[in-house]
């Protein structure tokens, strides 16, 4: 029986205080599997009546350029979130260097976005974290798992566990 390669993991991070717990293990199964780590960051869309006001009141110019400034800083905030966890890490992270990590940010609704990224990016895997309350995912994460025709490994998040 031949097992399955794992040449691409998805990651999707919010961003939050959870980041760096989920981070350990998609990290980990890149790195088991020689594989390219995509850190996925999602933006939600303003909203129809939001992107009309704007379009309303701002030149297109200025609209493109705002949001341009906004995906950089949301880059540069992943990039720093990664060298802070390597670098407070840096004894037992120090193995993990040679892992390919590419950042993507995207707009859309969550769980269609991360779908929609898994299949045009090839992913094999998802790794995301969950809110666990009362033992149950989020919505987003439910959707995702259904939706996914590929395995998708749920890290609990709002718990303490053992590092």
């Amino acid at each position: 029986m031949n097992m399955p390669k794992i040449n691409t993991v998805l990651y999707t991070t919010s961003l939050g205080p959870y980041t760096r717990h989920v981070y350990r293990y998609a990290l980990q199964l890149a790195y088991i599997n020689n594989a390219e780590l995509i850190m996925l960051h999602i933006i939600k869309p303003v909203g129809l009546m939001g992107e009309a006001l704007i379009k309303e009141y701002l030149p297109a110019e200025l609209i493109e350029e705002v949001h341009d400034k906004g995906v950089s800083r949301v880059m540069e905030k992943m990039k720093a979130r990664i060298h802070d966890i390597m670098s407070d890490e840096s004894k037992e992270m120090d193995r993990y260097s040679g892992v390919v990590i590419r950042q993507l940010v995207v707009t859309g609704r969550y769980d269609e976005t991360i779908l929609e990224v898994a299949v045009n990016e090839g992913a094999d895997v998802i790794v995301m974290g969950s809110e666990n309350r009362a033992g149950m995912q989020s919505a987003k994460t439910q959707r995702v798992i259904r939706g996914s025709k590929i395995p998708v490994y749920v890290v609990p998040t709002g718990k303490h566990y053992p590092q």
